[in-house]
C-alpha cells in the first residue's frame, strides 16, 4: 500500500509541474513496451498515457532534449524483450534485471540502439546465443550478460567495442573456446568476466596481447597455459582462473607488485613452484593455490600493506609437496 500511494503521490506531482517535458515518440514507444507484456507489474500499470512520461518510475530523460535516455525494470516482467525498444533512438542506459520471467532471446532491436553505453540484462531467463550484432553498438562501455541461459559460442565481433571496459558474460551455458581477437580490443582492455560457463580449450596465446584489469574465468573446462596473464608489466587486480584444467609451470609467472589484490588458480592440474617474488605483491589480500601439483617451499617474508597476517594453510591445500620450510618434510 504504501508503495502504490508513494507512485500516485510521486506521478500526482509531476502532473502539478507544469507542461509535459516528454518527447511524444518516445512516449508513445514506452507505452507500447508497457502493453507488451501479458501482466505488466505495478511498476508498469503506474505509467499512465494522462502523465509525463519523464516522471515514470524506471524511466529517465534528457534534462536539455527531453529524450529518454535511460530505462530500467528490475522487477517482474514478465514475456520477452520487445522489439519496440528499438524506438527509444536515444537510449544510453538499458537495466533490465532480476526479471525471473523475462524470457526468450535478445532481439534484433538491441542492436538498433546505438547510443547505449550500458546494457545489463543480467539475471533474467535470456536464452539463445549472444548476439554478434552487439557488436553495432559502437558507444558501449558495459555489457552484463550475466545469469542467464546462454548459449552457443562467444562471438568474436565482441572484440571490436571500441570504449568498452566491462564485459561480463558469467552464470551461462556457453560453449567453445575465448576467440582469438579477444587479443586485439581496439581500446583498453576490459574487466573480461567469464566464469561459470562450459568454455573449453586452449587460451588464445593473443591475450597477452592485453592488460585486463580483471580475468575471472573460473569453472569453465580450459586447458593448457595461463602464463600469459602473468606478467609483471601488467596492472591486473584480479585473477581467477580455478576449477579448470589448465597444466603449466608456475615458477616461470610473474606478477603484478603494485596492483594484485586477488588471486586464485587452485582446482587445476598446475605444477612447479611458487615463486619467491610473489612476496612482493604489496596490495596481496587474498591467496588460494590449492588443489594443483605444486612442489617446493611456501615462500615467506611478505611485504602486503593491507594484511597483517601471512596466508594460512588452507590457501596451499592439496598439493603435491609443499612446505613451509627446508626443516618440515614435504607431504602430499
Amino acid at each position: 500500500m504504501r508503495l502504490l500511494l508513494f507512485f500516485i503521490f510521486f506521478l500526482f506531482s509531476g502532473f502539478l509541474s507544469g507542461a509535459e517535458r516528454c518527447h511524444p515518440s518516445d512516449k508513445t514507444a514506452l507505452l507500447k513496451y508497457k502493453n507488451s507484456f501479458a501482466n505488466p507489474d505495478q511498476i508498469l500499470l503506474s505509467w499512465y498515457p494522462d502523465f509525463d512520461c519523464c516522471d515514470w518510475y524506471g524511466v529517465q530523460c534528457n534534462e536539455t532534449t527531453n529524450r529518454v535516455i535511460g530505462l530500467e525494470s528490475s522487477v517482474q516482467l514478465n514475456g520477452t524483450i520487445p522489439s519496440v525498444i528499438a524506438d527509444l533512438t536515444y537510449l544510453r542506459t538499458l537495466r533490465l534485471r532480476k526479471n525471473p520471467f523475462l524470457v526468450g532471446e535478445i532481439p534484433p532491436a538491441i542492436g538498433k540502439l546505438t547510443n547505449l553505453v550500458s546494457l545489463d540484462l543480467s539475471w533474467n531467463n535470456i536464452s539463445g546465443s549472444v548476439p554478434a550484432f552487439l557488436a553495432n553498438l559502437k558507444k558501449l562501455w558495459f555489457l552484463d550478460l550475466s545469469f542467464n541461459k546462454l548459449s552457443g559460442t562467444i562471438p568474436a565481433s565482441l572484440s571490436t567495442f571500441p570504449e568498452i571496459i566491462g564485459i561480463d558474460l558469467s552464470r551461462n551455458q556457453l560453449t567453445g573456446s575465448i576467440p582469438e581477437s579477444f587479443g586485439h580490443f581496439q581500446g583498453t582492455a576490459p574487466t573480461l568476466v567469464l566464469s561459470h560457463n562450459k568454455l573449453s580449450g586452449e587460451i588464445p596465446a593473443s591475450l597477452g596481447n592485453m592488460n585486463f584489469a580483471r580475468i575471472l574465468i573460473s569453472r569453465n573446462n580450459f586447458s593448457g597455459s595461463a602464463l600469459m596473464f602473468f606478467k609483471a608489466s601488467k596492472t591486473s587486480d584480479t585473477i581467477d582462473i580455478s576449477r579448470n584444467n589448465f597444466a603449466f609451470d608456475f615458477s616461470k609467472a610473474s606478477f603484478m607488485e603494485e596492483t594484485l589484490v586477488e588471486l586464485d588458480i587452485s582446482h587445476n592440474k598446475i605444477w612447479g613452484s611458487i615463486p619467491s617474488r610473489i612476496t612482493d605483491c604489496v596490495m596481496l589480500q587474498s591467496l588460494n593455490v590449492s588443489y594443483n601439483r605444486l612442489c617446493g617451499k611456501i615462500p615467506s617474508g611478505w611485504k602486503m600493506k593491507y594484511r597483517s597476517e601471512p596466508f594460512d594453510n588452507t590457501s596451499y591445500l592439496h598439493n603435491r609437496c609443499l612446505c613451509s620450510s627446508p626443516l618440515e618434510p614435504c607431504k602430499n
